[in-house]
């Protein structure tokens, strides 16, 4: 399937943040998660699952009476495709200004300090490596 069609909205997203943490699930499963943070009926839930079928978002597993939702997009595929989005739309292609923007308005312990400068160093030995043939 093609994930760069895919325009989840804030509360699908939730609903795939959920189906992502906790794998396969029914949608009153789903339903009570969802209910631990905000009101939400049944039967929205359910409505928008079902949209999220439609749009291929998840997969519907219909052998027992209740019937198990699963995740047809992978995470990682899905946040690196609003964050494209996110440099494109609003950082006028610029990552530089994203991830600036995301260190400024979070605060960002020193693990996470570590990791981001682990991958910094991880892509600098990537790039430096790379040969550029001269014309």
């Amino acid at each position: 399937m093609n994930n760069e069609k895919i325009k989840p909205t804030s509360s699908e997203l939730e609903i795939l943040n959920i189906l992502w943490a906790k794998g396969p699930s029914t949608v009153r499963e789903i339903h009570e998660i969802l209910t631990q943070n905000k009101e939400a009926g049944y039967t929205t839930t359910l409505k928008l699952m079902q949209i999220m079928h439609e749009k291929k978002m998840v997969k519907r597993d219909e052998t027992s009476k209740s019937h198990i939702y699963i995740a047809d997009v992978s995470q990682e595929k899905m946040q690196g495709q609003i964050v494209r989005g996110m440099i494109d739309g609003i950082f006028n292609g610029s990552a530089s200004r994203l991830v600036m923007q995301a260190l400024g308005n979070h605060k960002t312990d020193t693990n996470e300090l570590n990791e981001i400068r682990k991958y910094l160093d991880e892509i600098e030995r990537k790039n430096s490596s790379v040969k550029i043939p001269k014309k």
